[in-house]
């Protein structure tokens, strides 16, 4: 009986979701580290942990291990140790290193997680992604933006989920930028050429470094867009048929990418861009499943509970991949004005798409704003034609608008 240990720092729901599906894999003795106090933990997963420790900071490698090594002498040799925040992937990695314990070793987790050092591997592979540069000190800037031109992107070398990620549209707004928080040595700034095109994702299951199964979604707009403007309600489709053309590029790319990286056996969700001339440049990948509801997206599109899919993965090297049987959609509901949620109209004239939607979270009166770019809600659309979902979608942010106050 092989003996797990998840790191889950905080029970939010998504996470959640994968603790349970690792939990109640077959034959498997589950323990758990995480910043909550066990009486949190809901009551229809105690039965499955079989051993419980709470940590102080679970990123700090030193406390991890401490934690580790208290839960193996409960449970016996811990043989998997998972995680899903991007944040733990290198701590993750530096307490399997020292322990022995099988999955992803510490110089991919670093690739994936420096996304300067990333970029660096993938275009010696010859994997086409953004020119980049490191940035320690304001000077750096300067010349990296005469090199390349504006607009640039700036983003946090170890970032997650767009946070801290800005555009840059001229040498003013650099001059800005650089008078409040000017990059240092200890603290150096990440900068992009900005790559305009469709922005898309490349989800993918790895085994044992060979990608087995993989799937594309498209953002409209891009993340980046989203964060500039609030007020946009944004989407997210996954269209039926991912063998065209116009994915060709990524379906040789992607996997090549995963390999110069170093990726092992799990879950990446990569993002890219597809230019107006048709060719792709990668913007970064993630050594971890993806956020925004897009494992729960996935799921729907394959009639796969790719959470469970994910554990057996994380548990045995094991997939079993399944095909794409519909289009699917999710439209993200985000609030005009600040404040909390004080109602959500239109609904009654998105009736129509009802019968699509196979999901759905609607903002609650009196939530407070949820301030990043996933939004107060949102509501999935399933349908076998791609054309369909989209007009749902589109319908959708159209219609329902969601009042702060």
């Amino acid at each position: 009986m092989p003996t797990v240990v998840f790191v889950a720092p905080y029970f939010v729901e998504t996470t959640m979701r994968f603790v349970a599906a690792v939990a109640r894999q077959p034959g498997v003795r589950f323990g758990l580290i995480a910043h909550e106090p066990e009486e949190k933990l809901p009551p229809e997963l105690r039965p499955h942990v079989a051993g419980y420790l709470r940590v102080g900071d679970s990123l700090d490698p030193r406390t991890l291990a401490g934690a580790v090594e208290t839960l193996a002498g409960r449970l016996g040799p811990i043989e998997r140790l998972v995680g899903t925040l991007e944040e733990l992937q290198v701590p993750l990695a530096e307490v399997r290193a020292h322990f022995g314990i099988p999955g992803l070793t510490v110089e991919p987790a670093l690739n994936f997680r420096d996304k300067s050092r990333m970029k660096d591997v993938l275009r010696a592979a010859g994997v086409p992604c953004a020119r980049h540069r490191l940035c320690g000190e304001p000077g750096e800037c300067r010349a990296f933006a005469t090199e390349v031109g504006f607009p640039l992107v700036v983003k946090p070398p170890a970032g997650a989920g767009a946070r801290n990620t800005f555009r840059v549209d001229g040498a003013a707004q650099l001059e800005e930028w650089l008078a409040v928080t000017p990059p240092r040595p200890e603290r150096a700034a990440l900068l992009e050429e900005f790559i305009t095109g469709q922005e898309h994702s490349f989800d993918s299951i790895t085994i044992q470094g060979r990608t087995v199964w993989s799937s594309i979604s498209r953002y409209d707009p891009t993340p980046l867009e989203v964060l500039r403007n609030p007020w946009i309600q944004w989407c997210v489709v996954l269209p039926r048929d991912i063998s065209g053309p116009e994915y060709h590029a990524i379906h040789e790319m992607g996997p090549r990418a995963l390999a110069a990286l170093g990726m092992g056996s799990g879950m990446t969700h990569m993002e890219w861009f597809r230019r107006r001339d048709g060719t792709i440049a990668i913007s970064e990948v993630a050594a971890r499943p993806p956020g925004a509801q897009f494992t729960t997206l996935i799921s729907y599109a394959h009639d796969l509970d790719l959470y469970r899919a994910w554990a057996g993965v994380a548990v045995h090297d094991a997939f079993d991949p399944a095909p794409r049987r519909y289009a699917v959609g999710a439209a993200y509901l985000r609030g005009q004005g600040q404040g909390r949620v004080q109602a959500v109209h239109g609904l009654d004239e998105a009736g129509d798409v009802a019968a699509l939607v196979v999901e759905s979270r609607l903002p609650r009166p009196g939530q407070p704003a949820g301030g990043t770019y996933e939004g107060d809600g949102y509501v999935i659309v399933r349908h076998p034609e791609t054309a369909v979902v989209e007009r749902a979608l589109s319908r959708i942010i159209r219609v329902i608008r969601v009042e702060l106050g």
